[in-house]
């Protein structure tokens, strides 16, 4: 008796994997075209400012990235609030500015460095901080009591990793973004609207390692880490990432549309 009561609740769990695998696998397909269209517009931004210096291309990678991460802890907070038991604050909180933060950083942030290491772009030497304001230089063109910027550099600065180079932006963007989910769990932005934003975040920051020098090579490699900087991450946060946190009971019981 006890065997195929196992049997029985085995051959369900491995039904609800098979509905959560099968969610994720369509979504993904479905969000691919619109990737692609977005991808297509990074390059053609991409294109027009080509020649944009490197400090303006961070301040605008700093007005793109939080409101990525802003709409994507909209997104994780109101899917986990629709299908999870558990709707305390402070574990919505927790989820929300985790995923948001941390898949806004791969996408954002880490795909596109990679990129850049392959594509061998090289960033051009500037001033440290998110405030752009450059250090001193001698004659010899190194920063006073500093070996040089470029050298001084951390790998969150290189990576340009917002929620430590630019925290003071990001992790408010991600509260704010939860909060009003939490509040208002029925609020809604466009999938389209996530994707143009989490493009053109990587786009500036693969513009800043460009410095200005672009080429065909470049170009075509930025589309393909383009796509996949926004693909797979957004879907992630968007879908994958909250179901996690759910349990498989609560979430056989519903459609994701």
């Amino acid at each position: 008796m006890l065997d195929a009561e196992f049997g029985v609740q085995h051959l369900e769990c491995n039904i609800m994997a098979g509905q959560r695998l099968k969610t994720i696998f369509t979504e993904l397909k479905s969000h691919a075209p619109f990737t692609l269209f977005g991808s297509f517009t990074g390059i053609i931004c991409m294109l027009l400012f080509r020649n944009l210096d490197h400090d303006t291309s961070l301040r605008i990678f700093y007005v793109f990235h939080p409101g990525h991460v802003f709409l994507s802890a909209i997104v994780i907070a109101s899917m986990f609030q629709f299908y999870a038991k558990k709707k305390k604050l402070a574990y919505i909180l927790a989820i929300g500015v985790l995923g948001s933060v941390c898949i806004g950083t791969l996408s954002d942030s880490l795909i596109p460095y990679v990129g850049e290491l392959v594509l061998d772009m090289r960033v051009a030497p500037h001033a440290h901080g998110s405030a752009g304001v450059a250090e001193p230089e001698d004659a010899a063109g190194q920063a006073h009591g500093h070996e040089g910027p470029a050298e001084q550099e951390s790998f969150a600065e290189k990576a340009h990793i917002g929620f430590i180079e630019g925290w003071y932006i990001v992790i408010p963007a991600a509260i704010a973004g939860v909060l009003i989910a939490f509040f208002k769990p029925k609020t809604k932005f466009t999938h389209a609207g996530h994707v143009l934003l989490s493009t053109w975040a990587s786009l500036f920051h693969m513009l800043m390692a460009m410095g200005g020098h672009i080429s065909v090579l470049k170009v075509v490699g930025s589309f393909g880490f383009l796509f996949l900087a926004v693909w797979l991450p957004c879907c992630f946060s968007d879908i994958v990432f909250p179901l996690l946190f759910v349990d498989s009971e609560h979430f056989s019981c519903h459609e994701h549309h």
